[in-house]
């Protein structure tokens, strides 16, 4: 007798942990994502600000699933959902499943101003980081050059848009990196002079964090030299500028960290979908309609049995991914003993909230868990302790903890090295 079929969507946080705990269950599994890694998306920031290297915080998703007789291993991307005739097609092929298991995350929004992507990328992917990456660095190379003060100083700027984590993660970073760690490394240019502007159009950073702890990430963030501009709403960009309602910011380096969206193929699936193309889900996390589909992750827009709205962290994907296992499992329990389906009885999705946390730089972090609210120091360990944690693979886990040590003894960071780069000098796409 054929084995039932369950199709998982992307190979993030959600996915994998779906994959996994279906592992005892007699089900053919297929993983189907775009590209061949898992990739730990909270440290992207580090990739881009030259503080570790792309392949440590990714790992190949064929080595995850090696051991797991029943999972497949699929580098394709979705192109169409047909929830009638229960079928994924792929750029290269077509899939039949029985259950369906959508994690696709979701990309950079603009907010109706994708024109904008042209000169502002934003941070989702390795390609993302190191683009950026890459983009700082030859920013000051070229500053380094270059004799008009005016210039000097554009290039010499770089202007992030979004008060979230990511973006404050991101501003702590490129300030530390310029104020220390490429301190000496220049004839011409005092990088230290270099500046970093954080644009939040809400009236603080962290609207998701209580307001101490939003107005000590500010406070931290402008001692580091940072510009923060709140209540600052974008009304355009464009080759290095920023038009902000008061007025117009001059930048070589534009970052884009204030907005996402979701993959297109949920517009596909003829359900409800929130503003950011997010599919609402059921309390068990399956489709209004589809109880054989399931979202989870990002791309879900949930609220959970207990009244609570499901954030668009990895604790919470990782969750979702587990629950979706479960019911799977529950509904195959029940049709082996022959018990008529009732999706009424089935497992509701109850988010455990274990707290949230950024880092804003060197020995500094906010972090709320369990009501309790930490900053600093102390903060900063335990956001060091719980991404270890997550992060997946031991031989990365160890290379990102002697990097991190390296950094913090010695203020100089090992991945600086620009790439993607031809002979004329232009930069391409990594």
């Amino acid at each position: 007798m054929k084995r039932p079929h369950v199709i998982v969507l992307g190979g993030g946080f959600a996915g994998i942990e779906c994959c996994k705990a279906l592992s005892s269950a007699d089900v053919d599994i297929t993983i189907i994502d775009r590209q061949n890694h898992h990739l730990f998306q909270p440290l992207l920031y580090q990739v881009a600000s030259a503080g570790l290297a792309a392949p440590e915080i990714a790992h190949p998703i064929r080595s995850i699933f090696s051991d797991q007789d029943n999972v497949r291993v699929v580098m394709d991307e979705v192109r169409i959902i047909d929830p009638d005739a229960r079928t994924v097609t792929t750029a290269e092929d077509q899939f039949q499943y029985d259950y369906l298991a959508i994690g696709l995350g979701v990309k950079t929004g603009y907010f109706g101003n994708d024109e904008w992507a042209e000169h502002a990328g934003g941070l989702k992917t390795l390609n993302d980081a190191t683009e950026i990456r890459r983009e700082i660095l030859l920013a000051f190379e070229k500053a380094e050059m270059e004799e008009d003060p005016q210039l000097r100083k554009k290039l010499m700027t770089t202007a992030i848009v979004g008060g979230g984590p990511t973006g404050v993660e991101l501003a702590g970073a490129f300030a530390e990196l310029a104020r220390h760690v490429l301190k000496g490394d220049f004839r011409n240019i005092d990088t230290s002079e270099a500046n970093v502007i954080l644009v939040e159009a809400a009236p603080r950073l962290l609207t998701m964090y209580d307001e101490k702890l939003s107005e000590y990430t500010r406070k931290k963030l402008e001692s580091l030299g940072i510009d923060v501009r709140t209540e600052e709403r974008v009304t355009d960009v464009g080759e290095d500028f920023l038009q902000l309602e008061s007025g117009r910011i001059e930048a070589a380096n534009l970052i884009w960290a204030a907005g996402v969206q979701a993959s297109p193929v949920t517009k596909q699936l003829g359900v409800e979908l929130d503003p950011g193309g997010r599919l609402i889900v059921e309390t068990d996390l399956s489709l209004p309609g589809h109880p054989n589909i399931f979202a989870m992750g990002d791309i879900a827009h949930c609220i959970d049995q207990a009244g609570v709205r499901v954030p668009g962290l990895c604790p919470a994907a990782m969750q979702m991914g587990k629950h979706v296992a479960k019911v799977i499992k529950d509904d195959l329990k029940r049709s082996k003993q022959k018990a008529k389906s009732n999706y009424d009885v089935r497992p509701q999705f109850r988010y455990f909230d274990k707290g949230s946390m950024a880092t804003i730089g060197r020995s500094a972090a906010v972090a709320s868990s369990m009501g309790l609210k930490f900053t600093g120091f102390i903060a900063w360990l335990m956001w060091l302790f719980i991404h270890l944690l997550f992060l997946v693979g031991f031989r990365n886990k160890i290379a990102v903890l002697l990097q991190w040590f390296y950094a913090y003894v010695r203020y100089r960071r090992g991945a600086r090295i620009i790439t993607g780069v031809p002979a004329d000098g232009s930069a391409t796409t990594p």
